[in-house]
């Protein structure tokens, strides 16, 4: 075969490989990435409705993926510290973010707030007082809590209810999650009259009663993000924690009813 003849027989080849790009480029909106990677993240429980949104976008601008593992912040850590392999960690508080780079788990100056959570009372019975006074007073029979040895949100509720002077009222009424997302099921499905959950979780619904707690009855409830020592040669793990810093990821952020700071 001569030069002309195998020049010949490339060029459908290369006719169609450039096709298949420009298609890709079409669909995708976006170049083919040959050193797209993978990251796991460690996320707080009460974050997963916004966090697989996130991921959505991330993997749409830059062609790396990430995979979600949620739990309590506390519950996570201590998987961290067991040696679980996660390339970042995006806690429910600032302690445990702190905690991770104190102790070697993850990079100094990579920790940043990505998130500030809101607490909610909040039942699955509409037209339901739902207030300070109702605290008080009401005739309610149990409440849902997140743990608050492990959950920031559970921590919150009992300061709340410590500064309203009812938490030995409900001490014996107190129904505790694992996390966030079991304290919302028990009220959802009724196994808790009532209870406090992240505004995040019933921000799109409209349904039932809340009362969104002032931030003068509980300490700020930020969320900070760090990247883990497992994950620092890790492009994609770099990367994902930069874009959750960017315009687009806080607006989606905030959407799904947080703050954003940083």
């Amino acid at each position: 075969m001569t030069s002309s003849d195998t020049s010949r027989n490339s060029q459908p080849v290369l006719r169609d490989f450039c096709l298949s790009v420009a298609f890709l480029l079409a669909i995708t909106g976006r170049p083919i990435d040959s050193a797209a990677g993978e990251l796991k993240a460690a996320v707080a429980a009460n974050f997963s409705g916004v966090a697989n949104n996130l991921g959505v976008a991330f993997n749409s601008a830059t062609g790396h993926r990430v995979r979600f593992s949620f739990g309590s912040t506390g519950q996570l850590y201590a998987q961290i510290v067991q040696g679980a392999p996660f390339d970042v960690f995006l806690s429910a508080d600032q302690a445990r973010a702190q905690a991770a780079v104190d102790e070697g788990w993850a990079i100094s100056g990579s920790q940043f707030t990505y998130a500030t959570g809101r607490i909610v009372l909040y039942s699955r019975i509409p037209g339901l007082r739902l207030d300070a006074e109702s605290l008080r007073t009401a005739p309610l029979q149990q409440i849902a809590i997140a743990n608050p040895i492990t959950a920031p949100y559970g921590a919150a509720a009992v300061q709340v209810m410590r500064a309203l002077g009812v938490l030995e009222r409900f001490e014996d009424k107190l129904v505790r999650g694992v996390n966030i997302t079991q304290t919302y099921q028990f009220v959802a499905t009724g196994n808790a009259e009532i209870g406090f959950v992240a505004l995040s979780q019933v921000s799109r619904e409209s349904s039932g009663s809340r009362w969104i707690v002032p931030h003068k009855f509980h300490r700020a409830i930020a969320q900070d993000a760090v990247l883990l020592v497992g994950g620092s040669s890790n492009a994609a793990a770099r990367a994902f924690l930069a874009f959750l810093r960017g315009s687009e990821a806080q607006e989606l952020v905030e959407q799904h009813g947080y703050g954003t700071k940083g």
